[in-house]
């Protein structure tokens, strides 16, 4: 494990970042010891209750173990950690991991349709102002990073229509993933953001309150995404000497 030492002004957040990159990049495996506070302290440079900070944000997060007394050992992140780390999966040494692109565009996408039949159901004659607007505010946006923006507010009136807390936290917790990824998506999304028509009848089905027009209606629109993906990946493997 070759580590770094570490700048004193960020260095409980720079002793974290390191040793989740370290989980990240499989340099330290589920079930491995972790060097001890004090040797973890001398090698990085920090004193030990920055280590130990560090350690407690890690605990936190499911990413680790701490043992009274015994080693601190490393914990499988895809069997224990949330989804508050998936804005580090997302963008890793700059660019965007596109195996875990591919798993949130299907979330999202299965996520949506459901949400959007359940606004349906519950409420959205109510939001017909929200919804409406969002629309008109989404067709109103020429670049392409502001149609995005538009896009999400729109979804985010939808999930209020839901009236769903577990599906409130998970879109807060999507959105963000996606918002510092969204430059690095605008030819993923813009075939989708751009169909201003079904955005409008996805809002028209909700708000007449025909929940299995509204769940087909947004399967079809967040579908657009994930296709143009597959279709950009083939591409670019095509393109691959």
């Amino acid at each position: 494990m070759a580590l770094r030492r570490i700048d004193r002004r960020t260095a409980p957040e720079s002793v974290y970042d390191q040793l989740l990159g370290e989980m990240l990049d499989g340099e330290l495996q589920p079930g491995a010891a972790l060097p001890a506070e004090r040797q973890l302290a001398e090698a990085l440079g920090v004193s030990r209750p920055t280590v130990r900070e560090a350690m407690q944000r890690l605990a936190h997060g499911g990413l680790v173990e701490v043992r009274q007394g015994g080693a601190t050992t490393v914990r499988d992140f895809r069997r224990a950690a949330g989804l508050d780390l998936l804005p580090r999966l997302i963008l890793r040494a700059g660019r965007v991991d596109d195996d875990v692109l591919r798993s949130i565009l299907e979330t999202r996408s299965a996520m949506g349709r459901e949400v959007a039949g359940l606004a349906a159901e519950r409420g959205g004659a109510d939001a017909a102002g929200a919804l409406n607007s969002a629309v008109e505010s989404l067709a109103a946006q020429s670049d392409p990073l502001a149609r995005q923006l538009a896009a999400l507010g729109f979804w985010d009136h939808v999930v209020d229509a839901a009236d769903s807390i577990v599906y409130r936290l998970l879109f807060n917790d999507l959105r963000a993933v996606y918002e510092p990824a969204m430059a690095a998506l605008v030819q993923v999304m813009a075939a989708e953001v751009d169909q201003i028509d079904r955005y409008r009848a996805l809002a028209e089905a909700i708000i007449a309150g025909d929940a299995i027009v509204a769940r087909q209606t947004a399967a079809q629109l967040l579908a657009t995404a994930t296709t143009e993906f597959d279709m950009l990946m083939r591409r670019l493997e095509e393109n691959t000497p």
